[in-house]
């Protein structure tokens, strides 16, 4: 009869149980190009998993391999059909947890809805709802990157791991813009001013921001609270009160606060979609002497007409990373240039499944970067 050593049978369970399991949710193909990066970088293959469209629109998830007592890697690129890519996830997520996976970690790169943290109006925390449904689902991790706003990870009862893309981008400027020492750091509104002061101070650089461009709807800090009740109540309930009215805001003209004549300007954001605003900022620093500029973003949504419209304006370059597909963009411009993030994905795949610490990913990092 033949026997397996004791010592086997123990490494064989441990295989087992132990395993890793890396499945890409998506059924658009142009969307798995980061997924083969990671399982190519971590030296393993990518799960056997069905993930199509019934003629009716339902999207159907089939896995085709067991992952009893495995850890289970989703990894989720954003498509242009974003509410698609979401239910994709979440029938995934649901289906590695009735099928007993021991932990379902989502890596979702550029987390969607995300520009809708805050209450405007009568609308609604969309990133708060998502959050809750993706728990609801079964996820036990999240691996993200640079969240619009980092208070999002506040959204979920589970670990939220935000890595950072600014090594990769500040390495980019370093190699690929040679007279990079010339260069001042811009940030297109007082609200990305501290993200621009992180790129300088790493960068040894000096820092401009340009204020008084007309805010859209990102900048606008209204909530429903501010909404006020309907004059007949406000005689009737109060017939002396005095609310004092808020003074309403007053644009300034355009002015560029440091100094960019001469100089390469860098704009640095974590989202590029609709380029106008970057466009406009690119338009006030040539009218100012900067002979060169380049926009940096980590995730580069280029939706619309935002390739032809750089093509056609003053910004020399675009580098965004591939946290989300653009390769269609790409063709329609070359001025977008693209940073390969799935080193540090990869390593914080491996780090979570091995039970290593994290905190090397985030050496050097502060609480406002």
């Amino acid at each position: 009869m033949f026997c397996v050593p004791s010592t086997e049978i123990g490494a064989i369970m441990n295989i087992t149980k132990g395993g890793l399991v890396l499945f890409s949710a998506n059924s658009n193909s142009s969307c798995m190009e980061l997924s083969r990066r990671i399982a190519e970088r971590l030296g393993v293959e990518m799960g056997k998993v069905q993930v199509y469209q019934e003629p009716n629109r339902e999207t159907r998830v089939q896995i085709q391999e067991s992952v009893r007592g495995k850890d289970v890697f989703i990894i989720q690129t954003v498509s242009k059909d974003v509410n698609t890519t979401i239910m994709e996830l979440l029938i995934m997520v649901y289906a590695c947890k009735t099928s007993c996976a021991k932990s379902i970690i989502g890596v979702i790169p550029y987390f969607p809805y995300s520009k809708q943290c805050k209450m405007r109006k009568r609308g609604s925390i969309v990133s708060k709802l998502l959050a809750s449904m993706m728990c609801k689902a079964g996820l036990t991790h999240l691996i993200t990157m640079d969240l619009h706003q980092k208070e999002i990870q506040g959204f979920f009862n589970i670990p939220v791991d935000n890595l950072r893309a600014s090594p990769f981008l500040l390495q980019y400027i370093q190699e690929e813009i040679p007279d990079y020492r010339n260069a001042v750091i811009v940030a297109k509104s007082p609200a990305s001013a501290k993200r621009a002061q992180s790129f300088a101070e790493r960068l040894r650089l000096g820092i401009a921001v340009i204020h008084g461009e007309a805010q859209d709807a990102e900048s606008d800090m209204v909530d429903g609270r501010h909404s006020p009740p309907t004059a007949k109540y406000v005689a009737a309930i109060h017939p002396s009160l005095e609310i004092p009215m808020l003074i309403p805001k007053e644009k300034p003209p355009i002015t560029v606060v440091g100094d960019v004549g001469g100089r390469i300007a860098i704009i640095v954001d974590d989202i590029i979609d609709d380029v106008d605003s970057f466009l406009a900022a690119a338009e006030t620093l040539k009218e100012r002497g900067a002979y060169k500029i380049f926009v940096m973003a980590t995730h580069g949504l280029l939706s619309s007409d935002a390739p032809r419209l750089i093509e056609e304006s003053a910004i020399d370059e675009v580098v965004v990373t591939n946290t989300i597909p653009h390769e269609i963009q790409k063709l329609q411009c070359p001025k977008i240039k693209t940073v390969d993030i799935s080193m540090i994905l990869s390593e914080a795949i491996r780090r979570i499944h091995n039970g290593e610490s994290m905190s090397y990913l985030f050496r050097n990092i502060g609480v406002d970067d």
